[in-house]
């Protein structure tokens, strides 16, 4: 265990906080470079940077740094030895380069991460200056966005891994034309962005939501999504065991995570066919971090380590020594919003890592963040501190890059001048040396093989492979004598890449007692020599450990059915039933033949007999022959309230008329199971059922019809009307609270750009705050307030607690009352501090988180809605300024137009002066508001 040394509070502040027997020092700064977004280390112990100056140039103010030419990739290094960079050159400037977010350094490539493109320069000569340029891959989405492509890493299978953001579509074709086709419903205005589509289908067939990993050999072939459906994971990081590691950022509601993934998973941001947000998918009685993850759908990767607010950026596991030995295996996980690195030592509890001792590794302040908002400008320059990245040097001392920013710069800029900061962490006790690595000679090659920097192993596994049986003796020693396990797994997969004697050398090793050895094994044969694998799988489905028969159910996923069944009947029958990366496992390895399985091994069971286990997998499987099995146990009132329950949820998700007729039976029972079957008939009826319940009426209430307002409105917009009969239109519809909306709607479009109309009407009869504050915007002025006094004023908690229920509860919740259209303020004293309270109540528009953006949807009854989008496509869920909740097919819509203004009344529309809002925000910081 470790956290960071805070020290006496009397003493001058360090650098950073950093653990007890750990030293932190300045390695570079501006002007060396400038805006760090991603590092790598070469052969040489040189840093390579990525810089980002030119990032959201477009939503910065003007008198910002700006790099005409393209951004830059900047290598730094320390020519003296005196542990700080005093040089630095730049590798290359492109226009092609706009804000790039990842770089990898592999031997004389360098491989740069920029959407829309994967870029590898190749220095020929080794002059430092690139001889060719590639376009390694192109069609990613989300330029210049921090929800693009991210960072690369070429895996211990020799393989590139990519990681990109939900900033879709994402069209991206392999060098053999296998072609990755990814959407979902977020978009976000950029001057680049296409709309963004869900429910793209890729050549294999499959659905890929939001952003992804995707894993491809060097040549550019054999590209394959190996985990999908994140929001914005920025980097991927690939051990030496070949597991894979992400930190996601969450939609402003304090629910990022550091998850560990499986291979084949869906990571559940949105739902299945990404074309609903998780706000629609949102059950009654789920939290938010559960509901923003999806995790009680069947067939979603379990989620790890879910740590609050926050802004994940680069990760790295330190595999090595060199900082202490204590410090092998620990994973870094950077957070710019937090101004942290934190740090988890991954351990196995039953079949994966739940990554549950976070620790503060690495921080600028004394105490977490926690209350991080990304568009707080901070006044405390300690929080100016943005690690973007954490990576390991050759000589094992670590690298911090800083962008270093009033706030995050992932949505503007407030440092003009660009600069940034690279930290370097060592032990106190000892000194650091670059290592003189030679990759000419086979001993060179096995010391690189053993070095802490990333891409400085995976090129000595290229050149050990080269040589072939040469090197076996040698790396066969590293297998059984060293005592480092990662050292251990890079020679497994080098050997496996040599051919079947590598292979039969590995054999033995299925047999090791440390389980991660044996985890490096298996992958590395299902890599290189997948036959061999079926051939051991029986023997390790009886014996290993549940984390190796977990791996194992993955692995078997593309293999024939005749040939795996026996196996996978061996894996079931080890499932404790509660493992949630175990169950989620067999759902992925028997996505294809769970129904076969269920008809074979479950159908003729009682169903009211069923174990735990058995009724989970069934609900993982959900396959169409349980439909009669599960009508039985839902409708038995000898089985527990839960196992009812879990029977409905998993009819719920079978997409078949006969599911639907069950749960329509169980909407006539008494008490809480009839309740739920209602509301998933009412949830299901506009999506998956919506072709088995047309004629099922489900209880909602859309705005009345009235295409009155639609002629008024053609009205207006016909170019035969003389001004006259366009003032009389305008009138009409303004005295109509539904005519309001079309007229803001018109507005919105720019329809009245050239007319010359008296609209001093629209908003004399308007009561409405949210509806007066969009009147004002297009029709009137808005109405500003000034901050400064309102910070200047006393404040009495006591009459604002009267003044929030009165004004904030209709939208937010406030301890056991009020809605949930806007956030909930029960404790936003623990997120914000008063003057960032301040301004968001004083200026509700200079912020509007992503989800949180206000549409008008005009339906084709003439109807007008004005809320949050929360779910597109064939089903459009409006979550209205009132409260209510529209679930609508979309061939009812008309139009839509996503609003530059949030819904949040401003102080004048609420008739708020500068002391109400000094009192509401002083009740709204207590700890308790329910007092």
């Amino acid at each position: 265990m470790f956290s960071c040394n805070t020290r006496n509070q009397q003493e001058e502040p360090p650098l950073l906080f950093v653990p007890e027997g750990l030293e932190v020092s300045v390695w570079a700064e501006s002007p060396l470079f400038f805006n760090p977004t991603n590092m790598d280390v070469d052969a040489k112990g040189r840093v390579w940077i990525t810089e980002g100056v030119n990032y959201r140039d477009f939503r910065n103010a003007d008198g910002h740094k700006v790099q005409d030419k393209g951004d830059r990739v900047m290598i730094l290094e320390d020519t003296n030895g005196d542990g700080k960079a005093d040089a630095s050159k730049v590798f290359v400037q492109d226009t092609l380069l706009r804000s790039p977010l990842g770089i990898a350094v592999l031997g004389n490539q360098v491989v740069v991460s920029c959407s829309p493109n994967v870029i590898i320069y190749t220095d020929e000569d080794g002059d430092d200056i690139p001889d060719s340029k590639e376009i390694f891959l192109t069609g990613f989405g989300g330029k210049d966005h921090d929800h693009g492509l991210h960072a690369g890493q070429l895996g211990p299978d020799g393989k590139w891994y990519f990681i990109t953001g939900n900033a879709g579509p994402h069209k991206v074709e392999g060098k053999d034309g296998w072609t990755l086709r990814s959407g979902s419903v977020y978009n976000e205005f950029t001057p680049y962005s296409t709309e963004n589509v869900p429910s793209q289908i890729s050549d294999d067939g499959e659905i890929y939501n939001g952003g992804l990993v995707i894993r491809i050999n060097p040549d550019g072939t054999g590209m394959e999504v190996v985990s999908h459906n994140f929001r914005n994971a920025f980097e991927v990081a690939v051990d030496s065991y070949g597991n894979m590691w992400q930190s996601d950022n969450d939609d402003q509601t304090a629910s990022c995570r550091t998850t560990w993934l499986m291979e084949g998973s869906n990571a559940g941001y949105f739902s299945e066919k990404g074309n609903r947000t998780w706000q629609a998918d949102r059950r009654p009685g789920q939290t938010i971090a559960e509901a923003h993850w999806h995790q009680h759908d069947p067939g979603i990767l379990p989620v790890g380590d879910v740590y609050g607010a926050g802004s994940p950026t680069g990760m790295v596991r330190i595999e090595g020594d060199e900082l202490g030995e204590q410090y092998r295996g620990l994973l870094l996980s950077a957070d710019a919003g937090r101004n942290i690195v934190f740090g988890y030592n991954p351990e196995v509890i039953g079949s994966g890592y739940p990554l549950q001792d976070r620790q503060a590794f690495v921080s600028s302040v004394d105490k977490d963040n926690t209350s991080y908002i990304w568009h707080q400008v901070e006044e405390d320059t300690r929080k100016w501190f943005r690690p973007s990245d954490a990576t390991v040097g050759t000589d094992g001392s670590l690298f911090i890059a800083d962008w270093y920013d009033p706030i995050v710069g992932g949505h503007q800029m407030r440092d003009t001048v660009g600069e940034g900061k690279i930290y370097r962490i060592v032990p106190k006790d000892k000194k650091l040396t670059l290592p003189k690595i030679d990759f000419t000679t086979t001993e060179g090659q096995l010391a690189a093989l053993k070095n802490p920097a990333v891409h400085v192993r995976a090129f000595a596994m290229q050149k050990l492979k080269e040589q072939g049986a040469a090197v076996f003796p040698q790396l066969v020693n590293i297998i059984q004598n060293d005592s480092n396990p990662f050292f251990r797994a890079r020679a497994i997969w080098t050997l496996a890449g040599m051919g079947a004697e590598g292979i039969n050398s590995n054999l033995p090793l299925l047999k090791d007692p440390n389980q991660e050895i044996v985890l490096t094994t298996l992958r590395a044969l299902s890599a290189n020599a997948p036959e061999r694998l079926l051939d051991e799988a029986l023997r390790i489905a009886k014996e290993g450990s549940p984390l190796i028969k977990r791996e194992l159910a993955l692995l078997l996923r593309e293999e024939d059915w005749g040939k795996s069944s026996e196996i996978y009947k061996e894996l079931i029958k080890a499932y404790d039933g509660t493992d949630p990366w175990y169950r989620n496992a067999l759902g992925i390895g028997m996505r294809d033949n769970a129904e076969t399985y269920y008809l074979a091994n479950v159908a003729t069971m009682d169903p009211a007999k069923w174990s735990p286990q058995i009724a989970s997998l069934v609900w993982e499987w959900h396959p169409k022959a349980a439909i009669p099995a599960l009508k039985a146990r839902l409708e038995n009132e000898n089985l527990e309230i839960e196992e009812r329950d879990l029977a409905l949820e998993t009819l719920a998700f079978i997409f078949e008329k006969e599911a639907v007729e069950a749960v329509k039976t169980a909407a006539d029972m008494e008490g809480v199971l009839g309740e739920k079957a209602q509301w998933w008939l009412q949830f299901r009826k506009y999506n998956e059922w919506s072709a088995f319940l047309q004629d099922w009426e489900a209880p909602i209430v859309l705005p009345d019809a009235q295409p009155n307002l639609l002629a008024l409105k053609g009205q207006l917009k016909d170019s035969l009307t003389n001004q006259e009969q366009k003032q009389l239109a305008l009138t009409q519809l303004a005295e109509n609270p539904s005519g309001r909306l079309h007229l803001a709607l018109m507005g919105a479009e720019g329809v009245f750009k050239n007319y010359n109309l008296d609209f001093s009407a629209v908003n004399k009869d308007e009561k409405r705050p949210s509806v007066l504050k969009l009147l004002r915007h297009y029709f009137g002025e808005d109405a500003a307030i000034v901050e400064e006094e309102i910070l200047s004023l006393g404040k009495d908690p006591v009459a604002g607690k009267v003044k929030a229920i009165q004004n904030c509860a209709a939208c937010h919740r406030i301890a056991s009352s009020g809605n949930e259209i806007g956030p909930d303020l029960s404790q936003i004293g623990q997120k914000m501090d008063y003057p960032t309270l301040v301004n968001a109540i004083a200026q509700p528009d200079a912020a509007i988180g992503f989800g949180s953006e206000a549409y008008l949807i005009a339906l084709k009854n003439g109807a007008v809605l004005l809320g949050l989008l929360q779910s597109s496509g064939p089903v459009v869920t409006v979550l209205d300024f009132q409260g209510q909740r529209h679930v609508l097919p979309a061939e009812l819509v008309l139009t839509r137009k996503q609003l530059p203004i949030s819904l949040m009344p401003g102080p004048s529309e609420m008739q708020l002066k500068a002391q109400d809002i000094a009192d509401i925000a002083a009740f709204l910081m207590q700890n308790n508001t329910s007092n």
